[in-house]
């Protein structure tokens, strides 16, 4: 499954600690994803997955959440993407 990142970001605060949103575009699928991040301490991470713009086909959004759940490569892109944009 081929994933574009098209825009990633991070915010970190003491209280809600890390915070993250990644807007993606997959091959093949008709409609963008955003998957929001969140860590207390930047280690442990647990995700949410959306359709970015409007809802979409069912199927493609299971597809691809069974692919992050699956692929720790791709997941841990995403999450790294998030914290290169909280560096800069």
């Amino acid at each position: 499954m081929n994933v574009t990142i098209l825009k990633a970001g991070m915010k970190h605060t003491p209280e809600d600690g890390y915070v993250g949103h990644v807007h993606v575009q997959v091959e093949g699928h008709r409609d963008e994803y955003e998957v929001t991040l969140h860590s207390t301490r930047g280690k442990s991470w647990s995700y949410g997955l959306h359709f970015l713009h409007a809802s979409g086909k069912e199927e493609e959004i299971f597809a691809f959440e069974e692919q992050l759940e699956e692929d720790d490569e791709l997941f841990d892109s995403l999450v790294e993407a998030a914290r290169a944009a909280l560096r800069e």
